[in-house]
């Protein structure tokens, strides 16, 4: 790491050009979770007429994603991509799920590391979509990483060293040290740099709409 940055300070320039962003847009804890799984390496817009598809069938709820033949989910997910293999990844969260909890709700019994551990077991839920499902869904106080996250970061001459797996935690744990531990403060930042990843910190940066650029004026 080559430079500091004030996390405090920075959430505030975010709030305050983007507004509140309200994630995760979802009726049901569940919603959240299936839609954490389908954006794997899709755009929301894909997500969103995946759920649609499985909202107009009456599929949103355990039991039914629990019992349904696995190549039919994927046709009703067909939009979010890779639909046979999300499909897989699906069957497997609920499953497991069902098996150990009947409900997603019942995973908030267990402290934050044991639940972790248990989404991470879960065969296609890796670090990224697990700590989602727990801030989202759960929330449990933990921040996201993703690639948006990386490359704010490293807009700031902040990175770390490292496989995936360790820049991973390191860059978490950048967050979760320097703000206080409160769900509320996680889940908006984490939107916050998303929409600014989106719109301004792009691979293809905007720097001159960049709301921490117009603040340096």
């Amino acid at each position: 790491m080559t430079k500091e940055i004030d996390l405090i300070k920075s959430y505030r320039i975010l709030y305050d050009f983007l507004g509140p962003q309200g994630w995760w847009p979802a009726d049901t804890p569940l919603e959240v979770a299936v839609g954490a799984i389908l954006t794997q390496n899709t755009s929301w817009q894909n997500v969103e007429k995946a759920i649609f598809n499985l909202k107009q069938k009456k599929l949103m709820n355990l039991n039914a994603l629990v019992e349904i033949n696995p190549d039919e989910l994927a046709m009703f997910i067909k939009p979010a991509g890779y639909y046979n293999i999300k499909s897989k990844r699906l069957k497997n969260f609920v499953s497991k799920i069902y098996k150990n909890f009947k409900t997603i709700e019942e995973i908030k019994k267990l402290e934050l590391i044991e639940a972790r551990r248990f989404l991470l077991g879960i065969n296609g839920i890796g670090y990224e979509t697990a700590d989602s499902i727990l801030l989202y869904a759960l929330e449990y106080p933990i921040f996201v990483i993703d690639t948006y996250t990386l490359r704010w970061l490293e807009r700031f001459n902040i990175k770390f060293s490292g496989n995936k797996r360790v820049i991973y935690h390191k860059s978490q744990d950048f967050f979760m040290k320097n703000l206080p531990n409160e769900t509320r403060l996680f889940k908006e930042y984490h939107a916050l740099i998303v929409k600014l990843g989106k719109e301004f910190c792009k691979k293809k940066p905007n720097c001159k709409k960049c709301p921490f650029f117009i603040k340096a004026q």
